[in-house]
């Protein structure tokens, strides 16, 4: 192991530690401020009928992001069952957030396993451009939604407006500079631009993709509607957690809520936007006139749902991944 890969792990790990003592922070300013008898009995008392139905609609939003590589391939002439797409939305969550390969780790998890089905290389990085466009795009639309809802009901302000607008430019920015590599071909980069281990990635790979399937607006639309529906399903989620917990509260606070956490858990440098989400949305409900015990336990529950769950059966699936990865290259006749 190198020292820039003993340092990238350390970074890696101090950025975890910051996360949860952010999430610590947060919980204990909330306690701090509210009822900690009330948050208690809050959590104490939550309907597991409830909790049941946000499981199935967390279960949702990785058929939504399947169905989008669905399109892609359908269109490329490479179908695939959907039963095969839906445990690599799942995989993929887990190769995002805790492998560390310079944000890229879910993109590389994504294609390999497309190409393990049979996929062509270029038509999987297809599916993964084409899914990363259309999830921009749905959510700078989203964003700018809730924008228009906070201002309906009166809270919009000069700092959430420009917050929503630094957000726009990093959600154009992304799929942008990748569109810009593959229409570049394999020209060579600047050094002081390939530096950086996530554009060498793109590099690597986005070169490979078909043209015409990047440039499909109707393909996008599909896709980008499909991905809109994570968003949905979230807020949606932490509208059942508040059921859950006997303080039901309307969908359009919960998707302003889970917006903003979102954006911010987005924007900020922590992995798993741990600390930056709960803060986000717990400091957007209660400016919404939500408890502020009831709004950290109900985004705590939506967590539990969105990320910690997860994990397990991603850390599974990466495994079984990884072991057939390595027996294909052991056996590359196969």
């Amino acid at each position: 192991m190198t020292m820039v890969n003993i340092w990238r792990g350390a970074l890696r790990h101090a950025g975890w530690l910051l996360g949860i003592a952010v999430i610590a922070i947060v919980v204990a300013a909330v306690l701090r401020i509210g009822d900690l008898h009330a948050f208690a009995m809050m959590l104490g008392d939550a309907r597991p009928g409830w909790l049941m139905f946000a499981v199935v609609l967390q279960a949702t939003t990785y058929a939504s992001v399947a169905a989008g590589w669905a399109f892609v391939l359908a269109e490329a002439r490479q179908p695939q069952p959907f039963r095969k797409l839906y445990p690599i939305a799942v995989g993929k969550l887990f190769a995002d957030q805790v492998i560390p390969v310079a944000g890229m780790g879910g993109n590389l998890y994504l294609v390999d396993r497309l190409t393990a089905l049979g996929v062509h290389r270029g038509h999987a990085v297809a599916a993964l451009l084409v899914a990363m466009i259309g999830f921009y795009a749905a959510y700078g639309v989203l964003a700018l939604a809730m924008l228009v809802m906070v201002w309906i009901k009166g809270l919009a302000s000069i700092w959430i407006a420009g917050f929503v607008a630094i957000f726009l430019v990093v959600a154009t920015a992304i799929p942008g500079v990748a569109l810009w590599i593959r229409r570049r071909g394999r020209r060579p980069f600047s050094p002081t631009f390939v530096r950086f281990a996530a554009i060498r990635t793109l590099v690597a790979i986005v070169g490979e993709a078909p043209k015409r399937l990047l440039v499909d607006r109707q393909l996008i639309m599909r896709v980008a509607a499909v991905n809109s529906l994570v968003f949905l399903a979230d807020a949606a989620s932490l509208t059942v957690c508040f059921l859950a917990l006997g303080h039901p509260v309307g969908f359009a606070v919960a998707f302003v809520a889970v917006m903003t956490a979102s954006m911010l858990a987005t924007l900020g440098p922590i992995p798993l936007g741990l600390g930056t989400f709960e803060a986000g949305s717990t400091g957007m409900l209660t400016l919404m006139d939500i408890p502020v015990e009831a709004a950290l336990a109900a985004t705590l529950l939506l967590r539990v749902f969105t990320l910690w769950l997860p994990l397990l059966p991603g850390f599974v699936l990466i495994r079984s991944a990884l072991a057939d990865t390595s027996l294909r290259q052991r056996s590359p006749g196969r």
